[in-house]
């Protein structure tokens, strides 16, 4: 007997070697040496033993390509690409195209499906269910000196359907359905506030795209004017008025001129590739953007900022949703609350046995009830109405119901943060608006003396007035006031925008 134990041990450790070493060749060998991971056809990284370590595709830090997932990069958008999109048709294709708009609907409809689970309480369940059987017996009998032995089967199916329904319960099932309705609206409401965000995330992208392009046109423009102001020192050169160093700093202004050029231009790149990701498409996509840059803009439309919160706090989703959560939280404490109360449930079972097939029960299946006492060619039918009271349960309940109003006052507590913070964002973007406003005003004024201090300083330079130092200062001054213009203005954009996305008015593109 030991032998044989000592045998079984032994195997036992073997087989347990054996399941153990194929997984720890799956992994690095030391945190110094690169994981090769086998690969499959379509290099595909599988389960298995590494790579040999004198194979090429397995010496670097470089993980082996997966052709499958490289075959599902997306293609660029069905958009045309000599269309000028305004920013009302770049936010309808993003609220049709952008993931977050339908990871926010799915979630709405698992809310809704499991707000139709909670409602299916009040109906009763209905259950049926065919079962078929043998039955053998085998035994011997005995008198005397005589003994026989005896034998019988019977088979036969059994028909039965089984009804369960909780008649009353003290409010239970109508809190519970009431929290998944409220939890519904939460949902909604935050599919909803999903398309706002991603109408304040396109607008703040086709501003800022808006100003990139306009940056472009300023620093051809600047370009333009070093090279005027080259031209012309070279100019002055050639003729004995102006000195090598003159036309040293012209040059070194153009030079700098081109530099901003080239920056410009890519940072519009990059501009244009942030408002197609704000739009949730494909990167590759490419298309035309109206041109916004010219849009007047005034503080005759600012409201009062008491109203403008007082307006605000009743439709944000924030709030709205904080609110129902409240309402949900609340329903689930009243939910447990009545799990302490009794319960009216009504139960019936019809059943028909055929053949010789003679059974005192027929255990439950799924959710069907037990049937009794069937005999062959019976009917067997009960009806039972009964009260549950729950007596002891460890203080499941008690711990149930502490969590549930604990809950509850999270939501409330919640739901006042919500409120506070929404006021705070209000006012701020408020603020923002009203500033960027007033520095709109001031940059246009800027550009204008800027302008007037170029021209000015660029026609005494070209009679040969002036230094290249204070024409090319002039020049840069423009510069510099018409970036700001041109930031200022997509600022107070931006800040309109994001002041109707903190009041919860952002439902479409900005008039």
């Amino acid at each position: 007997m030991r032998r044989l134990e000592s045998w079984g041990a032994l195997m036992s450790a073997l087989a347990m070697a054996a399941c153990g070493t194929p997984a720890i060749d799956t992994m690095p060998a030391s945190p110094g040496q690169p994981w090769r991971p086998a690969t499959g056809p379509d290099g595909a990284i599988v389960g298995g033993r590494q790579q040999p370590a004198n194979d090429p595709a397995g010496s670097s830090y470089v993980l082996p390509p997966n052709r499958t997932l490289a075959s599902v990069v997306p293609p660029p958008s069905a958009i045309d690409p000599q269309h000028a999109y305004t920013l009302a048709e770049l936010i309808d294709i993003a609220q049709s195209s952008h993931p977050e708009t339908r990871i926010a609907w799915d979630d709405a409809r698992r809310a809704a499906l499991a707000e139709g689970i909670a409602e299916s309480t009040y109906l009763p369940h209905v259950t049926a269910s065919v079962i078929g059987g043998v039955r053998s017996t085998r035994g011997s009998q005995s008198g005397g000196d005589v003994g026989a032995d005896a034998s019988t089967s019977s088979s036969g199916t059994i028909a039965a359907l089984s009804l369960e329904w909780l008649v009353f319960d003290f409010g239970q099932r109508e809190a519970i359905v009431e929290s998944a309705q409220q939890a519904s609206i939460a949902s909604n409401i935050a599919f909803t506030a999903a398309h706002q965000r991603v109408i304040h995330e396109v607008c703040l992208a086709f501003y800022a795209n808006d100003a990139a392009r306009a940056r472009v046109a300023i620093a051809a423009a600047s370009l333009k004017n070093a090279q005027q102001i080259e031209a012309a020192a070279d100019e002055r050169y050639r003729h004995g008025v102006g000195t090598a160093i003159d036309l040293a700093q012209a040059r070194q202004a153009t030079a700098q001129a081109r530099l901003g050029d080239v920056q410009a231009r890519g940072r519009a790149q990059d501009a244009m590739l942030a408002l197609v990701t704000a739009m949730g498409i494909s990167p590759l996509a490419r298309f035309d953007v109206a041109d916004v840059s010219g849009r007047p803009l005034s503080k005759a439309s600012l409201q009062p900022i008491e109203r403008i919160v007082s307006d605000a706090i009743s439709r944000r989703p924030d709030v709205l949703g904080a609110y129902a959560a409240e309402k949900a939280s609340e329903a689930a404490a009243r939910a447990a609350e009545a799990d302490f109360k009794p319960k009216v449930f009504m139960s019936a079972t019809g059943a028909h046995a055929s053949g010789r097939l003679d059974v005192t029960a027929v255990p439950p299946v799924g959710q069907q009830s037990g049937t009794f006492n069937l005999s062959g060619g019976h009917w067997g039918s009960t009806v039972l109405l009964g009260v549950t009271v729950p007596l002891y349960d460890a203080g499941l309940r008690k711990s149930t119901l502490g969590q549930a109003r604990a809950a509850a006052d999270a939501a409330t507590a919640q739901s006042e943060r919500v409120r506070d913070e929404a006021v705070r964002q209000i006012v701020m973007a408020q603020n923002a608006l009203e500033t960027s406003l007033e520095a709109n005003e001031a940059a246009q004024a800027l550009v204008d003396a800027a302008r007037i201090n170029f021209d000015a300083a660029f026609d005494a330079y070209g009679h040969g007035v002036g230094t290249t130092t204070a024409v090319t200062l002039a020049a840069t001054q423009l510069l510099q006031a018409q970036e700001a213009a041109i930031d200022a203005h997509s600022a107070a954009l931006s800040a309109a925008a994001t002041l109707a996305f903190a009041t919860g008015a952002l439902g479409a593109a900005p008039p």
